[in-house]
């Protein structure tokens, strides 16, 4: 017994432990050969050859199952060691991480708009006929609708071209008043320093009753609005040509890199052009089956302010997802 006690303890692995348990308990095995003799002895020393075998086997069993349970954990351990995640590993090289230069901006956007009680306002990427162009007089013959412009799917949806369907579907769904902002993705079929497939837009709209919105309201807003996204500026508005707003407007402000007094950015002119705005045409609400109200719409792209506000002079780097470029946001 002395013996097999030694050897199983002395065991280092699961095969070293099997091997002492055939000398044992197997076919050939001590206890199988020891107890095949017992049918050559008779009487009183029968039963005590039986009696020591029954005990060594007993005993030898709890030592090889009590050793077996130890070579398990052993090697559970091993494997947990080989498998262990340092969680300071990468402690040295972190960095702190930061919104995105366009969405820090939308961000902004946003933030101005909901402090002057606009609410928020989303609607679907895909867009049909009616939403996308015809209730924003856009009729069929309309330029912006050519195929150069815009993505055209097979079931003649689109991708829409701006936020303004947002404006639609809010109207169609809600009654007067309305003061809402339309921020999102949208697509054209463009792509230059100045201009990618997919970029950002904020709209907003602003509807009541007949005669109480003017222009005048617009550029109260608007003004108020460049001032907190550019600080001390200058702003102008230019007449200019929408489809779905009359009279219509460009909204320009000092140049932020000269100060107005001209620079290559600026084309030498003092002044950068930052939105369109305008009184919404009647053909709009007409569309939507608004009576007797009167409204005011505006458009941007967040990527131009993201542009000026980080003077960054070309859009596409914005997507590139260059670190050189990004970390300087953190």
């Amino acid at each position: 017994m002395q013996d097999f006690d030694g050897s199983i303890r002395a065991c280092k692995s699961m095969a070293e432990l099997e091997r002492v348990r055939v000398e044992v308990f197997g076919k050939k095995g001590f206890l199988t050969t020891a107890f095949a003799e017992l049918k050559s002895l008779e009487g009183d020393k029968k039963k005590e050859q039986a009696a020591k075998l029954n005990a060594l086997r007993d005993t030898l069993s709890e030592l090889i199952e009590e050793k077996k349970s130890q070579l398990e954990q052993a090697e559970i351990d091993v494997a947990m060691r080989a498998s262990a995640v340092d969680v300071s590993m990468f402690k040295q090289n972190s960095q702190a991480g930061a919104l995105h230069p366009v969405m820090a901006v939308m961000d902004k956007i946003i933030e101005y708009f909901i402090s002057q009680n606009f609410a928020l306002e989303t609607g679907p990427l895909i867009e049909d006929d009616f939403h996308n162009f015809e209730a924003l007089n856009l009729p069929s013959y309309h330029p912006a609708r050519d195929m150069q412009d815009t993505f055209y799917l097979k079931d003649f949806r689109v991708l829409r071209t701006h936020t303004s369907p947002v404006q639609i579907r809010t109207m169609l769904s809600q009654k007067p008043p309305i003061r809402m902002i339309a921020p999102g993705t949208v697509f054209r079929r463009d792509f230059d320093l100045t201009h990618t497939p997919m970029f950002h837009q904020v709209e907003g709209l602003v509807v009541q009753g007949a005669a109480e919105v003017s222009f005048s309201n617009l550029k109260h807003m608007l003004e108020g609005f460049l001032k907190h996204m550019f600080g001390d500026i200058r702003v102008r508005f230019r007449p200019s040509f929408f489809p779905f707003t009359e009279p219509s407007a460009e909204a320009d402000i000092s140049c932020i890199f000269c100060g107005g007094d001209g620079c290559r950015v600026c084309k030498h002119t003092g002044w950068l052009e930052v939105l369109g705005c305008g009184v919404v045409d009647p053909n709009v609400f007409k569309a939507v089956g608004y009576k007797d109200v009167s409204g005011y719409a505006f458009g941007l792209g967040v990527e131009r302010f993201a542009m000026l506000l980080h003077r960054v002079p070309d859009l596409r780097s914005l997507f590139e997802g260059d670190l050189r470029l990004l970390e300087q946001f953190r």
